[in-house]
């Protein structure tokens, strides 16, 4: 063998080497960072709750072929005592159908006023101070679905996940104004109509505007279209390399019980998923607006409507739309539409 062919040879060998390196510290970089994602009793934002909570049955396991339904809570933190739990600010459940390769988003509006187990009828937002399995309970029954999973974070934790994937370019429907008075103007609204980068700070702004003439309403279906534009960036291949990083930005302010090996699972079906579409519940032909005591709450007319509504939702067929020429196309979702509008029964679709 010749030295130049040995000296190849040897450049060959580094090189697939330092891939070899690289790979093992990127995927041992992630399993500690999903880690890091579940917290020990002690470090857990639930430590001070009360044990009513172990009267509340534990959310069903996931096999893995069934749909899988994941509660995601953010909470608004300012002003909570040590070891107090806050009424969460916003809820959506995901919803991941491995099967159908299918994603449903539904946002819960946070004034519906419903059961929560073990503590009688209050606003949904109010079962998370309970803890995150009376939470999971609540919303299953609300639904009629079960909810396997939940994610807890706080505002901190969404600005630093927008942040370490880079921002987003996002399309600000309107001009948002609103001064932050009661934090020093730490969380004053200002954001003007327009295509734009949205990082942390500029996102968080975006989906916790509520000062208009539909507040809550409005609310909801920017957060979702903002969700799916964070998750289709999360799918870029740019994001996954970042993925190490991202899970070090992210960890501290997180709380979940899903385990490293669901997690994987999920990372999988989520990454082969589309989105099919978002809702509001309760829609808006399933809701009153009602006061209860000095309360102004949301009530659902029909609760086996509601349940029936989640299922025609999860259930709905695939279109394949039929081109000029006659020929069919790939298959596609009419439950969409773009960002900012709302479909029917205030259903949202996502930012372009």
């Amino acid at each position: 063998m010749t030295p130049r062919k040995k000296t190849i040879i040897w450049i060959i060998a580094i090189i697939v080497l330092a891939i070899i390196g690289y790979a093992v510290y990127y995927f041992a970089s992630i399993y500690n960072g999903l880690q890091g994602l579940q917290k020990s009793a002690e470090n857990s934002p639930f430590k001070s709750v009360t044990p009513v909570e172990v009267k509340v049955p534990d959310p069903p396991k996931w096999e893995g072929t069934e749909p899988v339904n994941i509660l995601l809570m953010g909470v608004d933190a300012r002003g909570i005592k040590e070891g107090e739990v806050p009424r969460s600010d916003s809820m959506m459940v995901a919803s991941l159908d491995p099967v159908k390769k299918r994603i449903n988003v539904f946002s819960i509006l946070r004034d519906t006023y419903t059961d929560i187990p073990e503590h009688g009828q209050d606003r949904i937002n109010t079962a998370i101070t309970h803890g995150p399995n009376t939470a999971m309970k609540a919303v299953g029954d609300l639904l009629g679905i079960p909810i396997q999973y939940y994610v807890y974070t706080d505002f901190q934790g969404f600005i630093k996940l927008v942040d370490a994937v880079g921002g987003v370019d996002f399309y600000v429907e309107k001009d948002m104004y609103y001064p932050s008075n009661a934090d020093n103007h730490e969380y004053d609204i200002d954001l003007k109509k327009g295509q734009q980068h949205l990082d942390g700070t500029t996102a968080l702004q975006y989906v916790r505007f509520r000062h208009d003439a539909t507040s809550d309403f409005t609310r909801t279906e920017r957060q979702r279209a903002f969700l799916k534009a964070v998750a289709q960036k999360m799918q870029s291949t740019t994001s996954i390399m970042k993925l190490p990083n991202i899970l070090e930005q992210v960890s501290p302010y997180i709380d979940t019980n899903l385990s490293v090996n669901d997690m994987w699972k999920l990372a999988t079906v989520g990454y082969q998923s589309q989105m099919a579409g978002s809702e509001q519940i309760p829609p808006m032909k399933l809701l009153k607006e009602e006061k209860i005591g000095s309360a102004s709450v949301l009530t659902v007319s029909s609760e086996s409507k509601l349940k029936q509504y989640i299922q025609d939702i999860m259930n709905k067929p695939e279109t394949v739309p039929v081109s000029s020429e006659g020929k069919t196309g790939n298959p596609t979702n009419t439950n969409s539409t773009t960002s900012g509008e709302t479909g029917e029964n205030g259903s949202t679709g996502s930012s372009n």
